[in-house]
C-alpha cells in the first residue's frame, strides 16, 4: 500500500516515486514542504478522479490482506445429569457443569452468556428439536409447534468453571466463545440418558431421544407381558 501511495502521489506532484516520502499523513517530495499531497486526497483522486492519473495507477489503490491463525477455538469440558420420569418417560436436566477455556476472559458475563446459550442450544438438540419428513422428502415440522425450541423451563441452572490458557495467536490472549457452550452438549446429554438406563437393555446412539421413543424402546426391552 505504501508503495501505490508513493506511486500515486509521484504522479500527481510530477517527481520520482523513490522521492516521496510518507509523514504525518501526507505524501510529499523530500526536502519540499510545499510539495505534498494529503493520503486521504490520494485516494479520492484515485477512485473518484481517476482520469488524472496515467493509465496503470487508475483505480489502483487496494490492499488485501488475510490472517487466520491456529489454535483460537476454545475448548470446554460437559457433564450433564438426567433425570428420567418412569411413568411418562419425560426426560429433564437436573444438573449441568461446564469446565471452559477460551483464553483469557475479557468480559465475564458475555462469556457466561454464550456459554449458557450453546448449552441451550446443544440440548435442545438432544432432547427436543427433530426435523421430519414426508415419504415425497417435504417437511413436516413447519411450525414451533412440531419443530420444538427450548425455553427456560426446559433448561437447569448451568454451572460454569473458566479455565484461562492464553493463547498466542491474540493480542488479547482470547479465543473464540461459542465452541465452548455447544459442542458437547448433545454427546453429555445422550451419555447421562445411557447412564440413567444402565440397569434396561436400552441404548440411544441417535438425538434426540424423545419420550415416546424412549417408551416404545422400553417396552420392547422388556417384551410381551
Amino acid at each position: 500500500m505504501a508503495g501505490q501511495l508513493k506511486d500515486v502521489a509521484a504522479d500527481l506532484l510530477e517527481a520520482s516515486a523513490a522521492d516521496i516520502e510518507l509523514a504525518r499523513g501526507t505524501a510529499r517530495v523530500r526536502g519540499d514542504e510545499t510539495a505534498a499531497l494529503p493520503i486521504p486526497e490520494l485516494a479520492r483522486v484515485v477512485h473518484f478522479q481517476a482520469h488524472r492519473l496515467a493509465e496503470d495507477l487508475r483505480y489502483s489503490l487496494e490492499a488485501r490482506a488475510t490472517f487466520d491463525p491456529p489454535g483460537t477455538f476454545s475448548n470446554a469440558c460437559h457433564a450433564a445429569m438426567v433425570v428420567i420420569d418412569p411413568g411418562t418417560c419425560a426426560i429433564r436436566l437436573h444438573r449441568y457443569l461446564v469446565v471452559e477455556d477460551c483464553g483469557v476472559v475479557i468480559n465475564p458475563v458475555v462469556v457466561d452468556g454464550q456459554v449458557r446459550g450453546g448449552v441451550t442450544q446443544g440440548v435442545a438438540a438432544a432432547l427436543l428439536e427433530r426435523v421430519c419428513f414426508d415419504p415425497e422428502g417435504q417437511p413436516v415440522s413447519a411450525t414451533l409447534m412440531d419443530y420444538l425450541a427450548p425455553t427456560a423451563a426446559e433448561m437447569c441452572p448451568v454451572d460454569i468453571i473458566h479455565l484461562q490458557t492464553p493463547s498466542r495467536f491474540s493480542e488479547t490472549g482470547a479465543k473464540g466463545m461459542g465452541e465452548g457452550g455447544t459442542i458437547g452438549a448433545p454427546a453429555a446429554v445422550l451419555n447421562a440418558i445411557n447412564d440413567a438406563l444402565s440397569d434396561t437393555d436400552v441404548r440411544f446412539d441417535h438425538i434426540p431421544v424423545l419420550p415416546h421413543q424412549l417408551s416404545a424402546a422400553l417396552a420392547c426391552a422388556e417384551g410381551p407381558t
